[in-house]
């Protein structure tokens, strides 16, 4: 089935065009086509090709005895809930980090030091599920192929209410306004925004797009009508040319661009 999607409401950034969208509800696939989660930290081309999501049949959280398994449509807030209720710890971050769970797992999404590799114990891939020993989990990345369906977490007991102060703290800092969260990855031993802030370009824009003065590494889009594709790019190439320049530090993109 084929759904025009709005990308100017649907990404969290504000910033697209309608195009054409296929959703997948099985693991019969066009092996073609680019996965969206749910457009968080995310930004795409008015000339994207081959898009899809997945169906609401990959939106479910099960109890399966030694795991719980979550759809890769499920809405983190969803599952945060679900470990809350049940006193299941290693997700508390979950209340502050917004996206779907294939999305997060894809990225091993977190905030400081907890990341969704430290509960995952498994990932449904293209119908076959793998060990995330075999995935080579690092640090906001992974090397996953292919699409996500479902992921496998620990059913650890002990729900840390004291983390969610933490996590709230930081959330705090985060814009109101529309984002697609981090742009960049913290290189080694430093802070993108530390750096972004340094050379200038905390609060600087183009077209309305660019980085918050509130949080440098968050990009954020103040004008709805001007800010677009383009004017993203070239933001985020200024920002990487400026602290390469000033550093030699090559800032890496957490955000995904799909062309």
């Amino acid at each position: 089935m084929i759904k025009n999607i709005d990308f100017s409401k649907y990404l969290s950034l504000k910033i697209g065009t309608i195009l054409p969208v296929e959703i997948i509800d099985g693991f019969e696939y066009n092996k073609d086509l680019r996965i969206l989660g749910f457009g968080y930290n995310l930004l795409v081309s008015p000339k994207a090709e081959k898009l899809a999501i997945l169906d609401d049949c990959f939106d479910y959280i099960r109890d399966i005895g030694e795991f719980i398994e979550v759809g890769a449509s499920t809405r983190s807030s969803k599952l945060f809930r679900f470990f809350f209720e049940n006193d299941l710890r290693g997700l508390e971050f979950l209340r502050s980090l917004p996206g779907s769970i294939g999305g997060l797992v894809k990225m091993n999404a977190g905030m400081k030091a907890y990341e969704m590799k430290d509960t995952l114990e498994s990932v449904c891939i293209d119908g076959e599920w793998v060990n995330i020993k075999e995935l080579n989990f690092s640090y906001r990345s992974t090397d996953i192929k292919g699409i996500i369906f479902a992921a496998r977490f620990k059913k650890n007991s002990g729900f840390n209410h004291n983390l969610l102060e933490q996590f709230q703290i930081l959330r705090k800092s985060h814009p109101s306004v529309p984002s697609c969260g981090s742009c960049f990855k913290n290189p080694k031993g430093d802070y993108a925004g530390r750096l972004i802030e340094a050379v200038g370009m905390k609060g600087y824009y183009i077209n309305g797009v660019g980085f918050s003065d509130k949080h440098a590494n968050f990009l954020v889009n103040i004008d709805k009508q001007r800010a677009d594709f383009d004017s993203a790019l070239e933001v985020i190439a200024l920002a990487q040319k400026k602290v390469f320049d000033a550093f030699g530090i090559k800032l890496e993109k957490e955000v995904i661009i799909v062309e």
